[in-house]
């Protein structure tokens, strides 16, 4: 790396030009160099790997108790954070001149008292364990509700008119619980459903929230770890104790919320005279029609109910142009992860290293370069260290809706989760990224900086539907996350998938993702220092960057135009 900064020293200090000049580069091409303020370079220089490790070390310490949502380890999380931003001397933009955002929630805890059954027509129960077979939670934050209804298998429980793929068909589904399968139907065509890549469509947050809006009281999730991308362990471990909501906001919200086994799912079907595998090549069809399954599901939904309110954690630097320092670029991580399993033995806390400590590690970082920077951007720069995540993008969600800068005034978002600290990375991942106006002058950036952009490895994952970017571009603001490839210096690409893979099988969302002395946070350091100059870049221009004509978010972006007027 050491390499890579002198000759970027010599681009940018030979060449260094104002933001003003600059600004005319919205056409730039990738052979173009992106160029920096002298002062801003010298600040990029002082990013330091090892102030990442120190930040990773604390927030991942067991002293903070897996950092749980709602807990003590988690605001204490939050406090270190704001403590941090208000020794930089950054600007508090959280509630009432404070560095703390307020996101009220409610955790809901199933009981022991819950049954979930399913129930034969001909009066056969088949009594399913919890965590074992199934996990499942009701939505409406009630303390119980009863469930006696048909099944309805939906394929994959989707609607999308510009792709002419209804699974439902017009069938009313009212009252009934909704079998279904995760992802969407799979192609290589990427005009249809995006081809290999995964659209909000195959996440099981949207199956969840179509099937309430379709009027079902239940859903069902059929897990398969090809299917899902991840193994029964993670669905089990995100979906045990108490898992958080927002506060009801009149929206409609399922009885039963739940996930089974792929053999449950073989049962109910063998049960209902049906063969699984047909039902799922059945289902990828524009033909598929809805089937109501001779089985019911008999559920008692008992829940211990939490109310409470959580933090996100909320700085700005203000910007130096007059005019244009009431818009910002917004930097975001989020501080949660899992907290404790007290009913589990042996190890039970949820460290959270990779995720998120290490994003949170490059935002302070990053907080602190910035801050101490002789020379300021245009724009103000805000950072977010957004809380729930782990529970669905929740602090993300409520940050979208309640900005401390308009939505319509907020150029660009840099999400940073997850950057394994594994030494120095030859590649950037930055998938979403090509979505954006801006995505040429990450290009040139990737060049100057000698990374290659690595395509998604795994696009049928929906990585970009699954961390807080997404919450962001949902309300309009152009977002996506920064993140290494799988190509490091001194391996090849075969050597960084398998880092991936293993973490992903025996360490993501285990207690055994914890921070260890021998982690190389060189990658982190590079990544910081790629979004730092992405972000003065996007700071520096007189207009705002926008989404590529016909993305799925343009029309949430030409609202929040509008509604920052």
């Amino acid at each position: 790396m050491r390499t890579c900064i002198i000759v970027l020293f010599v681009v940018f200090e030979c060449s260094t030009f104002s933001a003003t000049q600059s600004s005319h580069k919205h056409n730039r091409t990738a052979t173009d160099s992106v160029r920096l303020p002298g002062a801003a370079f010298v600040a990029m220089q002082k990013i330091d790997p090892e102030r990442i490790r120190a930040h990773v070390r604390l927030l991942s310490h067991d002293l903070l108790e897996g950092r749980g949502t709602g807990q003590r380890g988690g605001d204490i999380a939050a406090e270190y954070i704001a403590t941090q931003f208000a020794l930089y001397g950054l600007k508090p933009v959280g509630d009432n001149g404070t560095y703390m955002q307020k996101v009220p929630m409610v955790g809901i805890t199933p009981a022991p008292e819950t049954t979930f059954s399913l129930m034969s027509s001909t009066g056969v129960a088949s009594d399913l364990k919890p965590l074992e077979q199934y996990v499942a939670y009701d939505q409406t934050q009630q303390p119980r509700s009863d469930v006696d209804a048909e099944i309805v298998y939906v394929g994959y429980g989707i609607e999308a008119p510009e792709y002419q793929w209804d699974d439902y068909k017009g069938m009313d589904v009212r009252g009934k619980v909704l079998l279904m399968l995760v992802n969407e139907p799979p192609s290589d065509d990427v005009n249809f459903f995006k081809g290999k890549a995964l659209t909000y469509y195959g996440r099981w947050t949207y199956k969840y929230e179509e099937a309430a809006r379709k009027g079902a009281i239940g859903a069902i999730l059929i897990h398969q770890t090809e299917m899902a991308s991840y193994p029964w362990e993670v669905v089990r471990n995100s979906n045990s104790g108490e898992k958080s909501y927002l506060k009801l906001d009149g929206s409609p919200k399922l009885k039963v919320a739940a996930w089974v086994q792929f053999d449950v799912a073989k049962q109910l079907t063998v049960a209902a005279g049906m063969d699984v595998d047909k039902m799922i090549a059945d289902a990828r069809s524009r033909d598929f029609h809805p089937v109501t399954l001779p089985v019911k599901l008999k559920a008692r939904m008992v829940s211990k109910i939490r109310p409470f309110e959580s933090n996100n954690v909320l700085a700005m630097l203000p910007g130096s142009d007059p005019k244009l320092k009431s818009e910002a670029v917004m930097y975001t991580a989020h501080y949660d992860h899992l907290g404790i399993r007290p009913d589990m033995p042996g190890d039970n806390i949820y460290n959270g290293a990779n995720d998120n400590a290490t994003g949170c590690g490059i935002l302070l970082e990053l907080a602190r370069t910035y801050a101490d920077a002789a020379q300021r951007p245009h724009r103000s720069i805000l950072f977010a260290s957004v809380t729930a995540e782990e529970q669905g993008l929740l602090g993300s969600e409520y940050l979208g809706k309640h900005p401390p800068v308009p939505a319509g005034k907020i150029s660009l978002d840099l999400n940073y989760d997850d950057i394994p600290p594994l030494g120095a990375p030859e590649e950037v991942e930055v998938s979403g990224a090509e979505r954006t106006t801006f995505y040429p002058e990450i290009e040139a950036m990737a060049k100057t900086f000698r990374l290659t952009i690595r395509p998604d490895s795994r696009p049928e994952a929906g990585h970009y539907y699954r961390s807080d970017h997404f919450s962001l571009a949902r309300v309009g603001i152009p977002s996506f996350s920064i993140n290494e490839g799988t190509k490091y210096k001194g391996h090849d690409a075969a050597w960084g998938m398998q880092q991936a893979e293993e973490y992903t099988s025996k360490h993501y969302h285990q207690p055994s993702d914890e921070y260890h002395p021998s982690m190389d946070f060189t990658g982190d350091a590079a990544m910081a220092r790629f979004g730092f100059v992405l972000g003065w870049e996007a700071a520096s221009q007189t207009k705002l960057i926008g989404w590529q004509k016909g993305d799925e978010f343009e029309a949430a972006r030409i609202k929040s135009f509008a509604g920052a007027q």
